[in-house]
């Protein structure tokens, strides 16, 4: 049970580490023409996908002992679920995004099932 969370823990990190990458190289050039693109927006999403980057630490942080790190894994979901919920207003304010985001936004509002996940291994360490 530990090692699988681990494993899904360590390859669900390389989705939010792919897109901030993919995020600070690019900026929004990624989703709109280089003429179509605004500076300040930019400059945010540049940085919002180096905020990213210190999720995937975090997540690796907490792999190694998984059942001791309930507090940080809760706050990485609670992170995860509140830029959820900004792209689920993005999406029914202004319209849909890419697919990824889309894909994106449904993969955050189900990132507490690690939360759940964590809870159900620390319980049984503790037991043991």
């Amino acid at each position: 049970m530990k090692r699988g969370l681990q494993i899904a823990l360590g390859l669900f990190s390389l989705i939010p580490l792919a897109f901030a990458v993919l995020g600070l190289m690019q900026g929004t050039g990624y989703h709109v023409a280089a003429d179509d693109v605004v500076a300040a927006v930019d400059n945010q999403y540049r940085y919002m996908s180096g905020v990213y980057i210190l999720v995937t630490f975090l997540l690796w942080y907490a792999i190694p002992q998984i059942e001791k790190h309930g507090r940080l894994i809760a706050l990485v979901c609670a992170a995860l679920v509140i830029g959820a919920i900004g792209r689920l207003i993005s999406h029914m304010t202004i319209g849909p995004g890419s697919d990824e985001q889309f894909a994106g936004m449904i993969i955050e509002f189900c990132s507490p099932i690690f939360l759940l996940w964590q809870m159900a291994v620390a319980r049984r360490a503790k037991a043991a």
